[in-house]
């Protein structure tokens, strides 16, 4: 288990207002715990919903990716500032909201990895309640693009 661990900005080519984990507090070869605290002025509460702001599910699979991601990157089975997407998201369930000033404890699950996809499931609590889960597939880059988006 990593013991120090690197920034995100180290770790994932995502940047503000794009990056939903705001550090690993465990990571190993077979999974990976995060947290992201969600914040009263985060840009996506503006508009989802005005008078009553709630985190929208999408984000929290995005969240879910980034900490496996970050997490595979940390312990070296994929390398630092590795391109990833999502290829397909399965069994999304949302059973808490998320809302502003929650803090997202982020579990994820490695499933399968290569070096060009990766399987994983993951799930969010907040105050130890199950928030969301879900299970998904990246398609991991042909490395023909850095973390500076450069060829």
């Amino acid at each position: 288990m990593s013991e120090t661990f690197e920034t995100l900005q180290e770790l994932l080519p995502h940047r503000d207002p794009f990056l939903f984990v705001d550090e690993l507090l465990e990571a190993d070869e077979q999974h990976t715990v995060g947290r992201r605290t969600f914040k009263e002025d985060d840009w996506f509460f503006r508009g989802h919903f005005p008078h009553y702001p709630v985190v929208p599910g999408v984000l929290l699979i995005e969240a879910m990716a980034q900490c496996g991601g970050a997490g595979l990157c940390q312990v070296g089975i994929l390398p630092h500032g590795a391109f990833f997407v999502l290829g397909t998201v399965d069994k999304a369930k949302f059973r808490n909201q998320v809302r502003p000033g929650d803090t997202a404890i982020i579990e994820v699950y490695n499933t399968r990895v290569s070096q060009i996809m990766l399987r994983q499931n993951g799930t969010i609590t907040v105050n130890g309640k199950k928030a969301a889960e879900a299970s998904w597939m990246c398609i991991v880059g042909s490395g023909n693009v850095n973390i500076n988006g450069t060829k």
